[in-house]
């Protein structure tokens, strides 16, 4: 602006600033700059000239940006323009050779075979030794550039279905357990071994009494039932009365073990060389 052109405009009064209204309140904010709109493109605002370059295709390789091309002007594919698909092809490389030479040299192969099959159609179609005509230059481009497209549809297919992660999600429920505990069962050899201790205090307090009477197991599974009612843990050694001599403990063992092979009572101990206890196997709520 000259300064002829300020001298001749009169100047404006200062208008009244309100704290939190915008000075143009009758157009929409292009932008915010630190919270404050903005209604108007700053006059000194410099932009690079890379950073308004968008690319809106993303290619996988040559045969994707051929099939590109080729779709894109609705060529047909088995007839294809072979001079305005290699001219805009071109175009694209040598856009891509400013940016990325490594990602242009694969480019590069494509747009060298692109140019000997358009060479090969300008030379007049030589016949074959048996008389027929030679097979069309772009033959094997079309064959190549269709087998492309079916696994690009293919895979865009497979992209579709659900994956897990992706679209849906593995279910996963966590089953609390009893809080019960559960106790290992008891060897064989420690079972042995606990009786054999029986036994051996037994005889330390037997008397010597000759006498001859009937013993039954099944009384003598309802006794062990009864000493096992309402009681949480027995230890095994107070199932027995030592005072009434071998023959009884001996019909007690043999009552305990029927009553432990029809699962009425178990046998456990809470590890390895510890005392062994029995109880129920129903325990009422």
């Amino acid at each position: 602006m000259s300064d002829s052109t300020v001298d001749t405009e009169l100047p404006q009064p200062p208008q009244p600033e309100i704290p939190g209204i915008p000075e143009v309140v009758d157009q929409v904010a292009l932008a915010r700059l630190y919270g404050e709109p903005l209604f108007a493109m700053p006059q000194d605002l410099y932009i690079p000239p890379d950073a308004l370059e968008v690319f809106l295709e993303a290619f996988e390789g040559p045969l994707d940006l051929l099939l590109y091309l080729i779709r894109k002007q609705n060529f047909n594919i088995l007839d294809i323009p072979m001079a305005a698909v290699t001219r805009q092809y071109l175009v694209y490389v040598d856009e891509i050779r400013t940016r990325n030479l490594e990602l242009a040299a694969e480019y590069l192969l494509m747009a060298a075979m692109l140019i000997e099959i358009k060479s090969r159609m300008l030379l007049p179609p030589k016949k074959t030794a048996e008389g027929e005509e030679a097979e069309d230059p772009r033959a094997e481009l079309v064959r190549r550039l269709l087998e492309y497209e079916q696994m690009k549809l293919a895979a865009a297919r497979l992209n579709e279905v659900p994956q897990i992660g992706r679209d849906v999600l593995r279910a996963q429920v966590y089953i609390e357990q009893s809080l019960q505990p559960r106790f290992p069962d008891v060897n064989v050899v420690d079972l042995q071994e606990a009786w054999r201790d029986i036994v051996r205090r037994a005889r330390l307090v037997q008397h010597h009494k000759i006498t001859r009477e009937e013993l039954s197991v099944r009384e003598h599974m309802s006794m062990v039932l009864k000493k096992l009612q309402g009681r949480k843990f027995v230890e095994f050694e107070q199932l027995f009365e030592l005072t009434k001599g071998v023959p009884v403990l001996i019909v007690t063992f043999i009552a305990m073990l029927e009553l432990a092979k029809e699962t009425l009572i178990e046998v456990t101990q809470a590890e390895a060389y510890a005392p062994i206890y029995v109880r129920l196997a129903y325990q009422p709520a």
